[in-house]
């Protein structure tokens, strides 16, 4: 099993190492790096296991985009109160000198969100392409057989092409945006449509060929229909951001010897990092694209 391209949400897989690596891991100094070694070792896991030819992480450059709040105010609202638990706040800036000193690409755009990152990514990169994130919203992104998405569950990582689209929610593969925003998702603060739980919102997304034709539905009243188009600008990952598709790797790792050897050693982490740089010198070729 190999692909082109592996694109990585990073905030999606840097939240999840955060949350499941004991707090007690701890640097020589005493800093929590939960965070940093969970991802470090999530992304070897992913390069032996995926064997993608190009490898790039998206970054959150913004966590709640005021456009997208323009739209839907309630959009991701929960990230108003806390959009960084305290403990991992400190250990993002070491993520990302690590990977920096590896050789891997972390990339986001401002005003936009990783998913965004992404979008822009997969519509330009040629070959397959495998996407790494627990955001459900970038599951209209996939396109047999050529985009899948690999959502983090319990018990791994599951592949989500067209064919489980339709097996989990009862719909066309790639239309999942639509679902959501008549279904409601609380995750992304969006409210959907009074009345249209899972099945109704399934059955209304069956009967109608097109987005269009969805919107142009009877029963909407001009509110609701005002809700749909806004609540779909911002639901959709943004596809044509004004940024190129990364090198994917580095002719060899780490790029820069001395900082990472340096920056593994304050934080305790020399294994995961040699671990890492292996996984990368044995499979990962870059010029995915």
């Amino acid at each position: 099993m190999s692909c082109e391209w592996l694109f990585v949400d990073g905030s999606s897989l840097i939240f999840r190492a955060f949350h499941g690596v004991p707090a007690t891991v701890r640097s020589p100094d005493g800093r929590q790096i939960n965070a940093v070694r969970g991802f470090l070792e999530t992304l070897t896991r992913l390069i032996h296991s995926r064997r993608p030819h190009g490898l790039a992480v998206a970054s959150d450059e913004d966590w709640r985009p005021a456009w997208r709040v323009e739209l839907i105010p309630s959009y991701k609202a929960h990230r108003t109160a806390e959009p960084i638990p305290p403990d991992l706040e400190p250990q993002m800036p070491v993520i990302h000198e690590l990977l920096d000193a590896i050789g891997v690409d972390f990339i986001g755009a401002p005003q936009h969100e990783a998913e965004d990152v992404i979008a822009t990514w997969a519509a330009r990169a040629h070959g397959t392409v495998e996407i790494v994130s627990g955001d459900r919203d970038l599951f209209a992104l996939v396109e047999d057989p050529r985009v899948v998405v690999l959502y983090p569950e319990k018990g791994g990582m599951a592949v989500v092409d067209e064919a489980e689209v339709t097996r989990r929610y009862g719909i066309p593969g790639r239309r999942y945006a639509e679902y959501a925003v008549l279904r409601g998702d609380p995750s992304d603060g969006l409210p959907g449509l009074k009345g249209v739980g899972s099945v109704t919102a399934a059955a209304l997304v069956r009967s109608h060929a097109t987005q269009t034709a969805l919107l142009q539905h009877g029963r909407f009243s001009a509110d609701q229909r005002a809700y749909l188009d806004r609540a779909l600008r911002v639901t959709r990952p943004v596809a044509d951001l004004p940024i190129a598709v990364p090198t994917g790797g580095v002719r060899v790792y780490p790029r820069d010897h001395e900082t990472l050897s340096r920056l593994a050693n304050q934080n305790g982490l020399e294994a995961p990092c040699d671990r890492l740089v292996q996984a990368l010198t044995s499979v990962v070729k870059g010029g995915g694209n």
